[in-house]
């Protein structure tokens, strides 16, 4: 092998040795990355189940440009009985109801997406005029354009059992 040969041999391994070292040092500097200690808190805080944890950004008062407008709220107002609502009504059954309860057919009960358990409702049919009072112990309805679920026997109270849906105006009265 000539001189000229060899040292052309010796440059190119040195330059594969510097690239390879090269990687090796890039490549452990973004391991290093991964095993950050936010990313192993994130990973402590994690939740058991495989469920899909949310994460929303934090938002900062002090990086409003101007403060956020409250307005201000009246007694009055924060009194005050919600006002009545209209929709459609239907009845259901269940084993079990979202407060614990077993479900009972014969209770005058109720199912509400939002009121409070126990609140108690004065469900009115607006074509009959016929209305009952029942108590909102589990949630749903879970089909659109329903505003509450009731309990067989207050269906039959309202006369909407052969129907199977009612419009209905809701009364907080409770």
């Amino acid at each position: 092998m000539s001189r000229f040969a060899s040292a052309e041999t010796a440059r190119i391994s040195l330059a594969t040795s510097s690239r390879l070292l090269l990687t090796i040092v890039g490549a452990a500097s973004l391991a290093a990355c991964a095993q950050s200690p936010v990313g192993r808190q994130r990973a402590d805080l994690a939740p058991a189940t495989r469920q899909a944890t949310i994460v929303r950004p934090h938002r900062v008062a002090a990086l409003h440009p101007r403060p956020i407008y409250r307005p201000h709220r009246s007694s009055d107002t924060a009194s005050a009985k919600p006002t009545a609502s209209h929709g459609v009504a239907s009845f259901y059954s269940d084993t079990e109801t979202a407060s614990g309860e077993k479900f009972d057919k014969n209770e005058l009960t109720a199912a509400h997406p939002s009121l409070p358990f126990g609140t108690r409702l004065r469900v009115t049919d607006v074509s009959s005029g016929r209305f009952v009072t029942v108590r909102v112990n589990d949630r749903g309805p879970f089909v659109r354009g329903r505003v509450v679920d009731i309990s067989p026997s207050a269906a039959e109270a309202l006369g909407m059992v052969d129907k199977g849906v009612a419009n209905v105006r809701l009364d907080v009265v409770q």
